[in-house]
C-alpha cells in the first residue's frame, strides 16, 4: 500500500509527525479508521511516495514544457472533463486550494494545464506560461491572471482556442498532481459564440483523451444521470472498456438519493471507480469546507453508507497520484523508446541536408564540386549510355531516346513525297528537260536538268531536318535542366544561374545547330557529288532495264510494265514526250540513286553534328556558361552559393529545433531512468 494511503488529509499548513508511520503495518482498515476519525491537526500529503513520484512528475512535465508532444510523442495526462457546470472548476480548486475563475457559460475557454507541486515553503508561489511567457501572480489575483492570459490567447469574446494555458501552483500541502483542465461541453452556443462551439470543444477533447497514456478525469454531477452525461459517451469512445477513466461526482450533497446505487451499478463502466465529492460552498475557507465534506459523509442517512475509499477530496487525491505514478511507470519506457526513434530519424534527416557554406572557399569548392557531379551525370547519360541514376525513368535514358529520334527523322525522310522514286514518274524529268534546252549536241544529258531536280526534292524535305534540330534541343533542354536541378537543389542562387545558364546555352548551341542544318541544305542543293559506290552501282542496276522499257513504251499494246525499285509504271502519259524519253528515263535513275545517297548523309551528319554538339555542351559549354553566368554584374556571384534555399534554411532550423528539443528530452529520462525502476517495485 502506497505511503500517501495512510494520509487523512492534506489541508494543513500544520507540520505532522505522520512521515514517522511504519507504512509496511498499516491496514487498509487503519486508513478507514483515520479516516473517519479525522485527527485535530490535518497534516499535508508530504510522504515518502511524493519523493518517489515528484521527481517523475517534474521529469513528464519538463517534456511537456518542451512540447514533445508536438513530436508525436504522447505523454501520460490526467485530463480532466466534463459538461459544462458539471463542477470542473470546483474540483481542481479543491485539490489546488485556489481560486479559478467563475461565471456563466464557458470558464474555461482554453486547455488549462494545472501543475500542483508541494511546496515546502510557507508562501505558495503561482505563475502562468503561455506564448513563451512567465506571468507570476498571487492567490488573490489568480482569477483575473487567468482570464487576462485567456483572452490573449483565445480573444476577448466567447470563443474558445486549442492553444494551451499554463498554471503552476507550488504551495505546501498540495498533492504532486498535472492536470489538463479542458472547456466545458456545452451544445448551445450563447452570444459572442461561434455556431460550431459543440464541435470546437469535442475536437479539443477528443485531442487530449484519445491517447491511450491519457487518463480520463470524468467530472459528473450527481443531479444528472450518469448515461445522458456528453463526456461519458466521448470517454466511451476512446476508451470502451473504461480503464483508464476515473469518475468524481459532485455535488453529492444536492443530489443524495440513488447515489450510491448509481456509483455501485456502474451502467457507464468506469474501470478506475468512483469519488463522491462535496464542493465548496460560497465564502466557505477549504479547511471548512473539508470539514463539511466529512460531516457530510459521516452523517448523512443516505451517504454514510458509502464506502470511505470512495468519498472525498482527500481520497480522490490519493487515488490520483497512484493512478498517476502508475501511468507514468507504465508509458515512460515507451516515450524513452520513441524520442530516441524520432531523435535517431530527425538526426538522419538533418545529415541529408547539404552541409551549409561559410566562405567563399566553401562556396568556391561547393561550386567545382556540383558543376563535376552534373557533367558526370550528363556524360552518363548523354554520351555513355548509363542510365543507373534513373533507373525507372525512360525519359533519362537518353542515348537510346536520341537513336530512336535519328530513327523517326530518317523515316520521315524516306517516307516524304519527295523520296517516292515512282511519283510523278519522269514527268518531272520531262519539265526540267524542256526548260534545260540549250545549243548543244543532242543526246547529252543537260546537268541543270540534274541539278534542278536535286534542288526542288531538297527544298521539299529542308523543313525536316529543321524540325529535328528543334525537337533534338527541347529534349535535351528538359534532359539537362532535370540534371542541373537534381544536383543544385539544395542551393537557391545556383538554382537560379544554373537554369538561367542552362537555357541560355541550349539557345545558343541551338542556334548552331539550326545555322549548321541550313548550310548542309544549301551545300546539298549547290552541287551534286558523292564517293559512295552505290550511287553507280544502284544507276546501273537502273538502267539495265531501259531498254525493255523503251520497247514497252513504243508498243502501242501494252500500258504498263513492272520496273524494280519502282513498282507498276503506267505509260499513258509518257508517249506524249517521245524525244525526251531517254533522257527523261537517265535523269530519273540518276536522282533516284542520288537521293539516297543524300538522305543517309543527311542522317549520318546529323548523328556525326549532334554527338560533337552533346561532347561540348557536356565537357566545355556547361561549365562555361554557368561560370560566366555567375561572375557577371548582374549574376549572383560564387558567394551567393551561401544563401541556402527558404524551404532548406527552414528545414534545417526546424529540424535543428527539433533535434535539440530531443536531446534534452533524453537527458531528462536519462537521469530518472534508476528512478522508474524503483517506484515500479515499490507501488504496482
Amino acid at each position: 500500500m502506497g505511503s500517501f494511503e495512510k494520509q487523512t488529509t492534506y489541508y494543513s499548513d500544520t507540520k505532522s509527525s505522520s512521515t514517522d508511520i511504519d507504512h509496511d503495518q498499516t491496514t487498509s482498515d487503519e486508513v478507514v479508521q483515520n479516516h473517519n476519525q479525522a485527527p485535530p491537526l490535518m497534516a499535508p500529503i508530504v510522504s515518502s511516495y511524493n519523493d518517489h513520484i515528484r521527481p517523475l512528475l517534474d521529469a513528464v512535465d519538463k517534456l511537456r514544457t518542451l512540447a514533445v508532444m508536438e513530436e508525436g510523442v504522447q505523454l501520460p495526462t490526467i485530463v480532466v472533463v466534463g459538461d459544462q457546470s458539471s463542477g470542473k472548476s470546483s474540483v481542481l480548486e479543491s485539490l489546488a486550494r485556489i481560486s479559478l475563475p467563475r461565471g456563466q457559460g464557458i470558464c474555461t475557454r482554453v486547455p488549462l494545464v494545472v501543475r500542483l507541486q508541494n511546496h515546502t515553503e510557507p508562501e505558495a508561489e503561482l505563475y502562468l506560461e503561455y506564448k513563451n511567457r512567465v506571468v507570476h501572480t498571487d492567490e488573490q489575483h489568480l482569477a483575473g491572471a487567468i482570464t487576462a492570459a485567456t483572452d490573449v490567447i483565445a480573444g476577448n469574446g466567447k470563443g474558445i482556442s486549442k492553444t494551451p494555458l499554463t498554471l503552476v501552483v507550488k504551495k505546501k500541502g498540495v498533492p504532486d498532481l498535472t492536470m489538463v483542465d479542458l472547456p466545458g461541453i456545452t451544445r448551445v452556443p450563447v452570444q459572442g459564440q461561434p455556431e460550431n462551439i459543440y464541435d470546437e470543444i469535442k475536437d479539443i477533447i477528443m485531442e487530449y483523451i484519445e491517447p491511450e497514456a491519457s487518463i480520463i478525469l470524468n467530472v459528473l454531477s450527481a443531479t444528472v444521470d450518469f448515461p445522458t452525461c456528453e463526456s461519458i459517451r466521448m470517454s466511451q469512445i476512446v476508451d470502451k472498456t473504461g480503464e483508464r477513466t476515473l469518475a468524481v461526482v459532485t455535488k453529492s450533497d444536492k443530489s443524495p438519493e440513488g447515489l450510491l446505487e448509481k456509483v455501485t451499478a456502474d451502467d457507464v463502466n468506469i474501470g478506475l471507480g468512483y469519488v463522491c465529492v462535496r464542493n465548496r460552498i460560497g465564502d466557505e475557507s477549504y479547511m471548512e469546507a473539508r470539514d463539511e465534506e466529512t460531516k457530510l459523509f459521516e452523517t448523512h442517512p443516505l451517504l454514510l453508507k458509502m464506502d470511505k475509499s470512495i468519498v472525498g477530496i482527500p481520497v480522490l487525491a490519493q487515488k490520483l497520484m497512484r493512478i498517476q505514478a502508475k501511468s507514468i511507470d507504465r508509458n515512460l519506457p515507451d516515450i524513452d523508446k520513441k524520442i530516441n526513434d524520432k531523435l535517431n530519424k530527425s538526426l538522419s534527416e538533418f545529415r541529408k541536408l547539404p552541409k551549409s557554406i561559410s566562405s567563399t572557399a566553401e562556396a568556391l569548392t561547393t561550386f567545382m564540386r556540383i558543376t563535376g557531379s552534373v557533367k558526370e551525370s550528363l556524360r552518363k547519360i548523354l554520351l555513355r549510355g548509363e542510365f543507373h541514376e534513373y533507373p525507372g525513368e525512360k525519359n533519362m535514358h537518353c542515348t537510346a531516346r536520341l537513336v530512336e529520334m535519328l530513327n523517326s527523322f530518317s523515316d520521315e525522310l524516306n517516307e516524304c513525297p519527295e523520296s517516292d522514286p515512282k511519283r510523278k514518274f519522269l514527268m518531272e524529268e520531262f519539265e526540267c528537260l524542256e526548260e534545260a534546252k540549250e545549243i548543244s549536241l543532242p543526246n547529252f544529258l543537260p546537268r541543270t536538268a540534274f541539278l534542278s531536280l536535286l534542288q526542288s526534292k531538297v527544298n521539299g524535305i529542308s523543313t525536316i531536318p529543321i524540325a529535328f534540330v528543334e525537337k533534338l534541343w527541347k529534349y535535351i533542354e528538359e534532359v539537362l535542366i532535370s540534371v542541373l536541378m537534381s544536383h543544385v537543389e539544395d542551393y537557391h542562387q545556383l538554382q537560379i544561374s544554373a537554369r538561367r545558364a542552362g537555357l541560355n546555352l541550349i539557345e545558343k548551341m541551338k542556334e548552331k545547330s539550326m545555322n549548321w542544318v541550313l548550310e548542309v541544305i544549301e551545300m546539298e542543293k549547290l552541287t551534286d557529288y558523292t564517293c559512295n559506290p552505290e550511287f553507280m552501282r544502284d544507276w546501273n542496276k537502273f538502267m539495265c532495264q531501259k531498254e525493255e522499257f523503251m520497247v514497252e513504251v513504243n508498243n502501242q499494246s501494252r500500258f504498263r510494265m513492272e520496273l524494280e525499285g519502282f513498282g507498276m509504271i503506267e505509260f499513258e502519259n509518257l508517249r506524249h514526250f517521245p524525244n525526251l524519253l531517254d533522257q527523261a528515263f537517265d535523269l530519273r535513275m540518276r536522282i533516284v540513286s542520288y537521293w539516297k545517297v543524300v538522305l543517309r548523309r543527311l542522317v549520318d551528319l546529323m548523328a556525326l553534328n549532334m554527338r560533337l554538339s552533346l561532347d561540348k555542351l557536356v565537357n566545355k559549354e556547361l561549365e562555361m556558361e554557368i561560370v560566366s553566368e555567375l561572375m557577371d554584374p548582374h549574376g549572383n556571384g560564387i558567394e551567393k552559393l551561401m544563401e541556402e534555399a527558404p524551404n532548406v534554411a527552414a528545414k534545417r532550423a526546424r529540424l535543428t529545433a527539433t533535434v535539440n528539443k530531443l536531446k534534452e528530452c533524453r537527458e531528462i529520462l536519462a537521469k530518472i531512468k534508476g528512478r522508474i525502476n524503483t517506484t515500479s517495485s515499490d507501488y504496482n
